[in-house]
């Protein structure tokens, strides 16, 4: 089947108004598929003529790239590092990415590299030798920047009614290294692939709304003190709000694709136009190109648009009583604090289907102190090695259908939805020492509604 008709037969499954706009994830972008498919839709009040163009993006974004030069000059030029050979190498069925298994490399998986010292435009100062991003693979005659090591340790706790609980925490070595040593200082942050659906809708909430949130000295006592992250807009040229990432770091959706291109399938664009060769990498320097750029203005566009269009799947079993129970306790946690349950969108210019809805991803798209535990001691723009964007939930009750694990958080080290929560510290300390002290039931109560997402 042509890739074009493979995009318009995928229809949502069940492509019935819903009765409770509660399950309206994406408000009227909301696919109803609760499938291995689920995260792949384009939005469900796309017309058919954009979804030809959400047909041609899906084949940018799934296909693999080859190494330059080679008779498919459309998609050669991979690397020369690169962690996968697509998109959806790193993002499976556009979902959620996994740490590896042992004796693995990653691939769902990088680690960002800098060393102190600030740069207003990345963000961050490189280290050296290996740049912004540890690549582990590399295309022939280059060699590979090395590997990555994870190891994790046990830590055992108990719930106030006294059942066991036992958390992983993780240590990451990079060793086999391809360019001599690193930086004495190097500072390292491991991030998985997250799902990326929703990615326009979140990029559509008006920034005055998001601003509105901001307590950044918590003049409302309520101890929760999120804050903006204030980071470089590429194809703008100037400093902006940001939305996307794990450190809020990301200014849109188009910088995100481009940015992925280059740093992990190593594929240059009309915006990254360089590969992120260093000095000290003479070999990547001279590997040869799929062209300048290797993807062009148009296929990128078509790639963004695919990215920017991929609906949220709705929530399920609303009329559970336990959900609703577990809806409650969220609440009363103090979970939607952070994780604001609702947002409504502006206009989008271009992307009438995003604009105007009322949307239930659960994030405030700030930056919070989430404790020592969860630090990776890396500032990025504004945020702190402390802090972390408050991540979207819709679809986090999927992961295990789409992706086959339930390892959340931004490095995967949490198996399950409880071991996430008792990994929360700093401003949502209290939070979870509630979840802490509930009995059996609310905490099934809760876990249920997470799951329902």
């Amino acid at each position: 089947m042509k890739p074009f008709l493979l995009a318009l037969s995928l229809l949502p499954v069940f492509a019935v108004a819903a009765d409770d706009p509660a399950a309206l994830s994406g408000g009227d972008t909301t696919v109803f598929d609760a499938g291995r498919n689920a995260f792949s839709y384009p939005a469900a009040n796309m017309d058919a003529d954009r979804r030809r163009d959400f047909a041609v993006g899906n084949s940018f974004f799934k296909k693999n790239w080859v190494t330059a030069p080679a008779s498919t000059t459309a998609r050669d030029g991979l690397g020369p590092h690169f962690i996968g050979r697509s998109c959806s190498a790193c993002h499976a069925l556009d979902g959620r990415g996994a740490p590896p298994a042992p004796g693995e490399q990653p691939l769902g998986l990088l680690i960002r590299l800098s060393i102190p010292g600030h740069d207003a435009r990345a963000g961050v100062v490189p280290e050296p030798s290996y740049g912004d991003q540890f690549d582990n693979d590399a295309v022939q005659g280059v060699k590979p920047e090395g590997k990555v090591r994870v190891t994790y340790r046990e830590i055992r706790g108990h719930f106030a009614d006294g059942a066991p609980y036992s958390l992983r925490a993780p240590k990451y070595a990079l060793v086999e290294l391809g360019y001599g040593p690193l930086h004495p200082q190097t500072l390292i942050s491991p991030r998985i692939a997250p799902q990326v659906v929703g990615m326009g809708l979140l990029e559509a909430i008006p920034e005055a709304d998001i601003l509105a949130r901001a307590d950044a000295e918590d003049r409302n006592g309520d101890g929760i003190s999120g804050r903006p992250n204030r980071v470089w807009d590429a194809r703008a040229q100037k400093t902006v709000l940001g939305r996307l990432d794990w450190k809020a770091n990301g200014p849109n959706t188009y910088q995100q694709v481009a940015g992925a291109f280059l740093g992990d399938i190593g594929i240059t664009s009309p915006l990254f136009p360089e590969h992120p060769c260093t000095a000290a990498q003479p070999d990547c320097k001279a590997a040869p190109n799929g062209g300048e750029p290797e993807i062009d203005l148009v296929d990128l566009d078509k790639t963004v648009f695919y990215t920017m269009t991929l609906a949220p799947p709705a929530r399920r079993q609303l009329d559970d009583p336990a959900v609703k129970r577990g809806e409650v306790q969220f609440a009363k946690l103090g979970c939607a604090a952070c994780h604001v349950p609702e947002h409504r969108t502006g206009e989008l210019p271009g992307y009438p289907e995003l604009s105007n809805q009322t949307i239930r991803p659960y994030t405030d798209l700030l930056l919070h102190d989430m404790g020592g535990g969860l630090a990776d001691g890396r500032p990025d723009f504004e945020a702190s090695g402390r802090e972390w964007r408050t991540p979207p939930l819709w679809g986090i009750g999927l992961f295990k259908t789409i992706n086959g694990h339930t390892d959340y958080l931004h490095d995967g080290r949490a198996r399950n939805l409880s071991e996430a929560i008792l990994w929360h510290g700093g401003e949502a300390q209290a939070a979870r020492e509630r979840f802490e002290a509930l009995g059996k039931a609310g905490r099934e109560d809760l876990l249920r509604f997470l799951s329902s997402l």
